[in-house]
């Protein structure tokens, strides 16, 4: 998940580490080693850690069902991601603006640590309550160490250097892609699933003072000293509490309670979305306010599905374990491959044409996801599916990102940017979180979880559709007239 990237900064530090690499040639030889020692340090240390994440991310979807066998707690499922998500929500503005204010290092600190602490936390739980409260905590210092990353790239590296390391944070989630679930899987059925959660949190530290060495060089941004506090963490908290409450009181089981719980929580998460979207967000207005709304509906879709693709695979279809993590590596492998389509196809296609073409690709695959609940069609039908859905999304949401960015007003990049990913975050944490309670409701009427399943897969088809109908808002790249020379 990318958040905070602070584009509207970058290359403007010169006081910063990276300027300081740049201009080694002026320096002794031994004091040029020490910074692009410092420099490598910080790069591998980025690297690993957003790879722990990326892998533990993976890892979570694969190993829940068998978790949920051991300790109980279906109730709770979607939570599993839900508190994650939610925590993330509150942890983007809120890291970014510590870096800003602070410099990255403290951020990044409480990050790992937070992180590192999660994994253990879940890792020794014994229900499913103590693995969300785990789950809450990662995502609070994952947010934290995705922010980081970015204003890293921004004040530590010269200006020629940051696309390609940008680009290698992208990369970081290939590995994990490819071998995340299956070696979660491997561990989960040698040594178990708290394995898969310990096993990470001791390399996460690791990777985490590494990285730190080139962090301690990187001070506050000039810009934000003695500068007003912004009202985004505030909001984003608002919009955290009030997506709880609504979540937690459609599960009580005293109607009134259960509808006044909902409504206040309701209330008060609109409230603060309607300060951080752009106006017209929710009716999907043409420009700057469609493109969010499809990026979100997309996400909502895809990673709702994804959250119980393994629990229809595992409880519905009585498949193995690596089942899913074939699906998982095909659906994010497909994703990247997607990705790579899009920006050779960007040039000269419709920037519509494009996201159509995904939301359809991306339909198809949560169709057929849907369609593995029957026994009529078999098990390993889920790894083409996914894979299906993977392109699309890999498709569209670099398509619509890219119109969000163009359609960001002058020196607004980073504030839009961590709206959008302020979007993101709170789609995937309704559709895990409602679709947790669909799933739970079922299986506490007796009936099979396929129902449940099934449910959420229509709500992600519904997801798309929409997608598919605010596709017509989202603006067509600026096209300029070829200089005669």
């Amino acid at each position: 998940m990318r958040h905070y990237d602070g584009r509207d900064r970058l290359g403007t530090h010169g006081s910063s580490l990276g300027g300081r690499v740049a201009r080694t040639s002026n320096l002794r030889p031994l004091r040029a080693l020490w910074f692009g020692a410092t420099l490598n340090a910080l790069t591998i240390g980025l690297l690993l850690t957003v790879s722990m994440a990326a892998f533990e991310a993976l890892a979570v979807a694969t190993i829940l069902p068998e978790t949920v066998r051991e300790i109980g707690g279906l109730a709770l499922y979607g939570w599993a991601f839900t508190g994650f998500m939610l925590a993330n929500l509150v942890g983007i503005p809120l890291a970014g603006e510590a870096a800003d204010r602070r410099g990255p290092a403290l951020p990044f600190i409480v990050g790992v640590l937070a992180f590192a602490g999660g994994l253990a936390i879940a890792g020794f739980a014994n229900s499913m309550e103590v693995l969300v409260a785990g789950r809450v905590l990662q995502g609070g210092g994952a947010a934290a160490l995705w922010s980081v990353a970015y204003v890293a790239v921004a004040r530590a590296y010269p200006a020629a250097e940051q696309p390609r390391m940008l680009a290698l944070l992208a990369s970081a989630w290939v590995l994990p892609g490819l071998f995340g679930p299956a070696l979660a899987a491997g561990v989960a059925r040698q040594l178990g699933w708290r394995f898969v959660f310990l096993g990470l949190a001791p390399v996460t530290l690791f990777a985490g003072a590494i990285a730190l060495r080139g962090l301690r060089g990187l001070g506050p941004a000039p810009e934000q000293q003695g500068a007003p506090r912004s009202t985004r963490v505030r909001d984003a908290s608002l919009l955290a509490f009030g997506v709880a409450l609504m979540l937690l009181g459609s599960r009580n089981e005293q109607r009134l309670a259960a509808v006044g719980f909902a409504f206040v929580g309701a209330a008060t998460a609109l409230y603060a979305l309607l300060r951080l979207l752009p106006p017209g967000t929710l009716r999907a207005r043409a420009g700057l306010p469609a493109a969010i709304a499809v990026l979100a509906l997309m996400n909502f879709a895809f990673f709702a599905v994804e959250a119980f693709l393994p629990l229809a695979l595992i409880d519905v279809r009585g498949a193995s374990m690596p089942w899913v993590a074939a699906a998982l590596t095909a659906g994010t492998l497909a994703w990247t491959a997607g990705s790579w389509i899009q920006a050779r196809a960007a040039a000269r296609t419709s920037r519509r044409r494009l996201l159509g073409s995904g939301l359809l690709l991306l339909f198809a695959g949560v169709a057929g996801a849907t369609a593995i609940l029957s026994p009529a069609l078999p098990a390993a039908a889920s790894v083409l599916a996914w894979a299906f859905a993977g392109l699309g999304i890999g498709i569209a949401y670099q398509t619509a990102t890219l119109a969000i960015l163009e359609a960001a007003p002058a020196g607004r990049e980073g504030e839009v940017s961590a709206t959008m990913q302020i979007a993101n975050a709170l789609a995937i944490a309704l559709g895990t979180g409602l679709g947790g309670d669909l799933v739970a409701r079922v299986a506490q009427g007796g009936r099979s979880p396929a129902l449940g399943i099934g449910l959420v897969n229509l709500a992600g088809l519904i997801a798309c559709a929409l997608a598919l109908l605010a596709v017509r808002g989202v603006p067509e790249p600026k096209r300029t007239r070829p200089s005669s020379s």
